[in-house]
């Protein structure tokens, strides 16, 4: 167990504190004012500047993250809208109309799949736009033919006048 005062969770990692946040929202204020890295590990008492551009790191981590959650929050709610008409357009029941006039079959109006499969089809992809945005898709496996790989690594080199590492299988 580490003695060093850094808080830490029940796994030994380091934890967050709101004084760690605010002192590094500071120092991130600074840099923003043109101040080194030194200047602003001396302002706030760190050891080295590595500790200040760390810190400045966190908060534009944090900030751009932050951004990218609303920013999918939004699009989830855009989705949900777009879902949502999609779906009152496949609970409809509709009929096939030509040239303005309700078809009938036996006196019953003739029932019309297209606009319900329609819907389905925006259903599936509203769906696969919901997967990506989430990440829920698994990634594409990238198949390479390592001979062809190969010849073309060695193309470069010798375009570039290079010989390639000794091979040790060559040996």
């Amino acid at each position: 167990m580490a003695t060093d005062g850094q808080p830490r969770d029940g796994h030994n990692r380091f934890t967050r504190t709101l004084e760690g946040a605010q002192k590094d929202a500071r120092a991130a204020e600074l840099r923003g004012k043109g101040w080194t890295y030194q200047r602003i590990a001396d302002e706030l008492g760190w050891a080295n500047k590595g500790d200040a551009h760390h810190a400045v790191k966190r908060v534009l981590d944090a900030t751009l993250r932050e951004a990218g959650d609303s920013l999918r929050e939004l699009e989830r709610a855009r989705l949900d809208r777009l879902s949502a008409a999609a779906w009152e357009v496949l609970d409809r029941q509709h009929v096939t109309v030509n040239n303005g006039q309700i078809i009938r079959l036996g006196g019953e109006p003739l029932l019309d799949d297209a606009p319900a499969l329609q819907a389905i089809d925006r259903l599936l992809r509203i769906s696969e736009s919901r997967r990506k945005l989430d990440g829920l898709d698994a990634p594409s496996r990238v198949s390479v033919d390592a001979q062809q790989l190969g010849d073309e690594i060695a193309n470069l080199f010798d375009r570039l006048g290079t010989p390639p590492a000794d091979d040790p299988a060559d040996g």
